[in-house]
C-alpha cells in the first residue's frame, strides 16, 4: 500500500465515520472500485485511532465532565446528575455492540464485506434514515434521553458490523425514530462511538503496525483520519441545526445504486 492510498483511505474513514454514510463501506469499496491492494480489516481498524483522537479532542470538555461523573459514580455508587446519567447511558449503549463485535468478528472480516451486500446495506439504511427523519418530529433534547433509548440505540449500533449500515447512520436513525432531535441524535452518536472505537483500536491497531512495510502508511492514514474526522463532526453538528439528514440518505441511495451497477457490469 502506498502513502497516497493510506491518506485517501484515512480521509474517507474520518469523514464517513461521523457522517452517516458508513466508513466501513467506503474503506471496502474504494480499493475494489479503483483496483488498489486490499488493506484488510486490521488497517481499517487502525484508522479508527485517528477518529478516536478526533472525537476525544472535539468533545474534550464533555469527556472531562463525564470522567469526573464516572469517578463519582464509582465512589458513591449513586447516579444523580445529568452527567452521571449520561455515563450510564453510554455504558448501556456500548454493551450490544461490544458483544456483537466479539461474536461476529470473523463474519465482519469476510462475508459482510461483499460489494453487493454493502450496496444493499447502504440503500436500506439510507431509506430508513430518510423515513425516520422525515416522519418523526423532533420532540426530545439530549437531556430527555432514557436508559431504554440508550439500549435501543446500542442495539442499532450492533448492525453497523455490516459495512454499509454505518455506526453513526444506525445510531442516528434509531435516535431520530425515538423522536430525539437531530443535534442531540448526532451528539449522542459521536459520544457513543468512543468506547467501541477505542476497544477496536486497542485490539487491532498493533496488528496493522506489525505488518511488514505498513508502519508509515498506518501513521499517515491515522493522521488523515484524525483531521478529516474532526472536520466531519464540526460540519455535521452545524449542518443539522438547520437541515435534515435527507442529503446523506440520498447519497447512500445513489452510491448503493452505483455499486450495484458496477457489480452487474463486472458480472
Amino acid at each position: 500500500m502506498t502513502l497516497f492510498h493510506a491518506i485517501v483511505l484515512g480521509v474517507l474513514q474520518g469523514l464517513a465515520e461521523f457522517l452517516p454514510i458508513s466508513s466501513s463501506a467506503h474503506l471496502a469499496l474504494a480499493p475494489w472500485l479503483f483496483g488498489w491492494p486490499e488493506p484488510g480489516l486490521a488497517f481499517d481498524v487502525a484508522l479508527h485511532v485517528g477518529t478516536l483522537v478526533a472525537v476525544l479532542l472535539y468533545f474534550r470538555r464533555e469527556w472531562v465532565t463525564l470522567a469526573r461523573a464516572g469517578w463519582h459514580i464509582v465512589m458513591t455508587r449513586r447516579i444523580e446528575t445529568p452527567s452521571e446519567r449520561m455515563v450510564l447511558f453510554l455504558v448501556i449503549g456500548t454493551i450490544p455492540g461490544g458483544i456483537g463485535g466479539v461474536l461476529l468478528q470473523h463474519a465482519a472480516e469476510t462475508t459482510f464485506r461483499t460489494p453487493a451486500l454493502i450496496a444493499v446495506a447502504l440503500m436500506t439504511l439510507g431509506f430508513l434514515l430518510w423515513l425516520a427523519d422525515r416522519v418523526v418530529p423532533e420532540r426530545r433534547p439530549l437531556g430527555q434521553l432514557t436508559w431504554r433509548d440508550a439500549l435501543l440505540i446500542g442495539v442499532a449500533q450492533l448492525f453497523a458490523l455490516v459495512p454499509g449500515v454505518s455506526r453513526s447512520g444506525s445510531t442516528i436513525t434509531a435516535a431520530r425514530a425515538l423522536a430525539i432531535d437531530r443535534e442531540a441524535a448526532a451528539t449522542f452518536s459521536f459520544l457513543l462511538s468512543m468506547p467501541i472505537i477505542a476497544a477496536a483500536a486497542v485490539f487491532e491497531a498493533p496488528r496493522a503496525l506489525a505488518a511488514p512495510g505498513m508502519g508509515a502508511a498506518v501513521m499517515a492514514g491515522v493522521l488523515a483520519a484524525a483531521v478529516s474526522g474532526w472536520l466531519a463532526i464540526h460540519v455535521l453538528l452545524r449542518y443539522v441545526t438547520r437541515h435534515s439528514f435527507g442529503a446523506f440518505a440520498l447519497y447512500r441511495l445513489v452510491l448503493g445504486a452505483v455499486v450495484l451497477a458496477v457489480v452487474a457490469f463486472r458480472g
